[in-house]
This record gives C-alpha cells, sequence and structure tokens, in this order.
C-alpha cells in the first residue's frame, strides 16, 4: 500500500481547506442554490458514470431513499447552508465555525438511544469550543444594522450546516451503510444536487447566473477537485488509515481556509482570529479525544463505522 494512503489524506487537508474560498469566489455571479446544485449534480453523474464504465453497479433502488436522505442532510443542508452562509459570513470564519461539528454530533449522540453519554470531558470540550466561537464572532455581531443582521443569519446557517452534516452522519453510521462506499455517493451527490436545482428555480436563481472566468473557475474547481477527487481521496484513506489520522484533517482544513482567506480576499486575521480559532480546535480535540475513550472502553478498535 506504501504511501498513497497517506497521500490521500494530504489530498483531503489540502483540497477541502481551500474550498470555501472556492465558495466565496464561485458566489460573486452565481447565486447560491446553483453554486451547490450545479456542483453536486455534476459531480453525481460523473461519479456515477465513472462506475458503470468500470463494471460497478449502483446500490439497489431499495436503499435509494436512505440514501436521498443521507444526502439530503449532509449535502443538501449541511453544504447548501455553508454556501448560503458565505454570502454574508467571511469564508475563513465560516472554516472555523464549521469545525464545531462534532459538538454537534455529541449532542445528538447523547439524546439517542444507542448513543454515546455526554461526560464531563465532553462538557468541557464543548464549553471551551463554544466559547471560542463566541470570540471569534461577537464584534460582528455587535455591529447592529443591517449588516450585523446578515452576519448573525449567516452565523445561524452555518449552525444549521453543523447540524444537517452531524445529523446525517448518524443516520448514516446506522441505516445508510453500503459496501460500495462510491456508488453511495454519487446517489447522494445526486440528489442533493437536483434538491439545490429545485431550489434554486423556486428562487429564480437562474435568471441571476452568470459567469466570470473567476467564478467559473471556481465552480469547476468545486466540483472536479472538490467533490470528485478529494471525497474519493478521504473514502480511500478511512479505508486504510487509522480513522484518528484521518480525521486530523479537521484541523488542518479551517487554518488553510483562514490564511487563503486572509491573504486572497483580504478577509480579517489578527490575534482575535487565532486565538479564538485556537479555542474552538482545542475544544473539538477534547470532544474527540473524549469520544475515542468511550469508544475504546465500548467496542473493539474499529468496530465502528466511519462518520
Amino acid at each position: 500500500m506504501g504511501s498513497l494512503p497517506y497521500l490521500a489524506w494530504l489530498i483531503v487537508c489540502l483540497v477541502w481547506g481551500t474550498t470555501y474560498l472556492g465558495i466565496a469566489v464561485a458566489l460573486e455571479s452565481i447565486p447560491p442554490a446553483l453554486v451547490g446544485g450545479i456542483r453536486w449534480t455534476i459531480g453525481g453523474f460523473i461519479l456515477a458514470a465513472v462506475l458503470r464504465a468500470r463494471g460497478q453497479s449502483l446500490p439497489s433502488r431499495d436503499n435509494w431513499a436512505g440514501f436521498a436522505l443521507a444526502g439530503m442532510l449532509m449535502i443538501g443542508l449541511g453544504n447548501g447552508a455553508v454556501v448560503f452562509a458565505e454570502l454574508w459570513v467571511p469564508s475563513g470564519i465560516a472554516a472555523v465555525i464549521i469545525a464545531s461539528s462534532p459538538f454537534w454530533l455529541m449532542g445528538i449522540e447523547a439524546i439517542l438511544r444507542d448513543g454515546e453519554r455526554l461526560t464531563r470531558q465532553g462538557l468541557i470540550g464543548l464549553l471551551v469550543g463554544f466559547s471560542g466561537i463566541v470570540l471569534l464572532v461577537w464584534p460582528d455581531l455587535t455591529v447592529g444594522g443591517e449588516s450585523g443582521r446578515q452576519f448573525l443569519l449567516g452565523v445561524v446557517l452555518l449552525q444549521v450546516a453543523c447540524l444537517g452534516w452531524t445529523g446525517g452522519t448518524s443516520y448514516a453510521r446506522r441505516f445508510a451503510r453500503e459496501d460500495n462506499p462510491l456508488g453511495g455517493s454519487a446517489l447522494q451527490m445526486i440528489f442533493a444536487g437536483m434538491a439545490m436545482l429545485v431550489l434554486a428555480t423556486i428562487r429564480g436563481e437562474w435568471a441571476a447566473l452568470a459567469f466570470t472566468p473567476r467564478s467559473l473557475a471556481a465552480e469547476i474547481y468545486l466540483t472536479l477537485v472538490g467533490s470528485l477527487l478529494a471525497y474519493s481521496a478521504y473514502l480511500y484513506a478511512i479505508r486504510h488509515l487509522p480513522l484518528s489520522t484521518v480525521s486530523l484533517y479537521s484541523y488542518i482544513n479551517p487554518v488553510i481556509a483562514v490564511i487563503l482567506g486572509s491573504l486572497l480576499l483580504g478577509e480579517p486575521f489578527g490575534p482575535r482570529i487565532i486565538v479564538a480559532s485556537a479555542m474552538v480546535l482545542l475544544g473539538v480535540a477534547v470532544v474527540k479525544w473524549t469520544g475515542a475513550r468511550t469508544a475504546a472502553g465500548r467496542a473493539p478498535a474499529g468496530a465502528r463505522p466511519a462518520a
């Protein structure tokens, strides 16, 4: 196997850290629902065509409803809300807030009958992480006026995105497992992408659709590199590396997003951003460490499906 799994993991770390910038650039001329709808629909059909060309079949139609629900939650709601949020929230700050997804996953698991219980260490991680989020967004929330209200709406949408992604992950863990994960991923991308296109039609976005060289390049990058390449690399990495190693990408993505947003889009960057981001990532680390200890005490290593 050699170094290929680590190369795949490196692709995930680098590429997914750049997609927040890609979304921000695509939004310069492409309406939000179309940014996601075009990306995921085309990406899903390309992946399905590649699989069929290689002689691999898609999952049985009896399972399509489960993949549709997982796709709607993880991609449609999770990624879709991020795109809308980036209309008002800088891409770097959006990436840091999205890094708090494990907080929501812990909360969802805590209320499920067969989920993992909330521990004292996990609660400490939640408090540290959410304190970092408050420090990160508070100055913009107190601006007031239309700008402050729009920023608040963007922050709320990012929390909706976290909830959708983690809710879909929790569902997929239990009900949407599939021997051919690429086939299932293609279906999720297609269902979610088409739902976004329907939303775009209802919102009348087609009339406002326009492409500039920058936005077209960003949309192509999101489709081919952000979705097809990085997601395939992610699936390959989780099959050949420990999940604890693969999950480290969630600490690297926000750092890349913040640096790129500052350098290329002039987004805010300073001591407050650094300290707040560090607090969020520290909280995530505590939550993940607590979850790993709990899982180790309940099941053999590797017995839990990948998120």
